[in-house]
This record gives C-alpha cells, sequence and structure tokens, in this order.
C-alpha cells in the first residue's frame, strides 16, 4: 500500500507539474522529423546488427580455432573492441579522415595504386557510425557466439568427424543449430542494447537518427525538457517491441530444458546483456 501511494504521488507530480508541457509533447511527438529520425534508428540498429552478427560468428569460429594465430587475432579483436569505450571508437571513426586522407588500394609493399579515394568521401557520418556500431557489436557477439558453441557436448563434435565430416560441416550442421538455443536470447539483449547505442553516433553529426533530429528541434525552440520526453517515449515504445519479440524468441528455444537449466541459461542471457549495454 505504502509503495502504491509513493507511486500515485510521483506520477501526480509529473502530470501536473506544468515544466513537463506535455502540449509541446503531443505537439511534437508524431512530428515528421522526429519520425524520420525514428527510421533512421532502426535503420542503424539493423545494419549494424547484422554486420555485427556476421562478424561475431566468425570471429567465434576463429576463437575455437586450433590454430594459435588465428585464434590469437580473434582473441586480440575482442579483446581491443570490448576494451575500448563505443563512444571513442565512434569519435574514431568519424575522425578517420584526420588520420588518413586517402584510401589507397593496390600492390602492397610499395607496389601500383589501383583504387585511390579521399577518406572523408568513403567513410561518411552514416558509415562511420555503421563501421563503429557494427565493429564493436561483432566483439560481443563473438563471445555469445562461442558461448552457445561451447554448450554443446564435445562427443557430438566428435561422432560427427568419425563419420567423416570435416570441420566446418560439423559447425555447420550440428555444432551451430544446437547452438541456436544459446545463441539466439542474448542477441535479443544485444539488439536492444544497439537500439539505444544508436544514440551515440550524434557526436558523429549529419546522422539524423532520433536524438539527433530531436536536438535539431529544441536547439530552435528551446524546448529541450518536453523534446528529450518525445525521444525518451519513442526509445521505450520500440524496445517494448523488442522485449516482446525476446519473450516469444526466449519461449521458443527455451522448449525442452527444465525448470533448473531455463533458469541456469536466463543468468547466462542477462549476464550477457548487462555486458553488452555498456557503452564501451
Amino acid at each position: 500500500m505504502i509503495i502504491l501511494i509513493i507511486v500515485a504521488s510521483v506520477v501526480r507530480a509529473i502530470v501536473v507539474n506544468p515544466n513537463f508541457q506535455w502540449g509541446v509533447v503531443g505537439q511534437y511527438l508524431f512530428d515528421p522529423r522526429i519520425t524520420n529520425g525514428v527510421v533512421k534508428t532502426i535503420e542503424l540498429t539493423v545494419i549494424a546488427m547484422v554486420v555485427g552478427i556476421l562478424l561475431g560468428v566468425l570471429l567465434a569460429v576463429m576463437r575455437l580455432s586450433p590454430n594459435p594465430l588465428v585464434s590469437g587475432f580473434s582473441w586480440l579483436y575482442i579483446w581491443f573492441f570490448r576494451g575500448t569505450p563505443l563512444l571513442v571508437q565512434l569519435l574514431f571513426w568519424g575522425f578517420a579522415g584526420a588520420l588518413f586522407s586517402k584510401v589507397n588500394l593496390g600492390v602492397p609493399f610499395g607496389g601500383p595504386v589501383l583504387i585511390s579515394a579521399s577518406t572523408n568521401a568513403l567513410i561518411t557520418p552514416f558509415v562511420a557510425a555503421i563501421l563503429g556500431l557494427g565493429l564493436n557489436e561483432g566483439a560481443y557477439m563473438a563471445e555469445v557466439v562461442r558461448a552457445g558453441m561451447i554448450s554443446v557436448d564435445e562427443g557430438q563434435g566428435e561422432a560427427a568427424q568419425s563419420l567423416g565430416m570435416s570441420r566446418l560441416q560439423t559447425l555447420r550442421l550440428i555444432v551451430i543449430p544446437q547452438a541456436m538455443r544459446v545463441i539466439i536470447p542474448p542477441t535479443g539483449n544485444e539488439t536492444i542494447s544497439m537500439l539505444k547505442n544508436t544514440s551515440l553516433v550524434i557526436v558523429l553529426g549529419s546522422v539524423f537518427e532520433l536524438l539527433f533530429a530531436t536536438q535539431q528541434i529544441y536547439a530552435a525552440n528551446y524546448k529541450t525538457i518536453p523534446l528529450l520526453i518525445v525521444a525518451s517515449i519513442w526509445y521505450l515504445a520500440m524496445t517494448s517491441v523488442l522485449y516482446v519479440g525476446q519473450y516469444f524468441i526466449e519461449r521458443r528455444y527455451g522448449r525442452g530444458f527444465s525448470r533448473a537449466q531455463q533458469a541456469t541459461m536466463r543468468s547466462r542471457w542477462l549476464s550477457f546483456g548487462n555486458a553488452g549495454s555498456g557503452v564501451g
């Protein structure tokens, strides 16, 4: 009862407080600039997650490779991109032209240059956003995929190899399909985190995602609080849709597990989600 009273008091204070300017919130909630920013945010999320998932699968396979050079490269990549903040990585991609004025493609070590282009022309703010988000996500997805792969009993891989399957066939036909029940749910967590992390690309400028569109409006009309509320409402709406999707995915891939197994898997998924939700 006490908790309900406190919650009701807080809600009432928010609703009746004129400083929140709910009329302005309603005015801009479906403004074309805001909805275009929502579309761009979804676009960034989808493209970056596709890059991250593909890269994560490759890095996970490399990490489990018996070749120390291959597994070492994967470990180094994961160590670097998980150990440095995402915001810093985005800024580096945004200022890539200051490090390399041109991108040359040709024979290495002094050979003829076949293709040469300006770095700023190639790495636009949108491309920089995709590179920063996607490459960073690849490091986290690599650990998610690796956890799924090592959850499969080693005996199944050995049995497949005894039947004459190559390592690639074993991964594609035996290991990865069974690992999907471990991989899929934390991938939902990573997608939710990615949706929110797209707001960081505001530091690059000219990428008209939701927060940047919001900033452009309140920079002109000085309605900062109402516009931030508008952005928050849209982020909550999008993440709520993803939460619902994640719930049904967890139910689908959790079938056949005992309650104890499901509790263990849920704790793993949450730990992966917490690890990926940080900016770094």
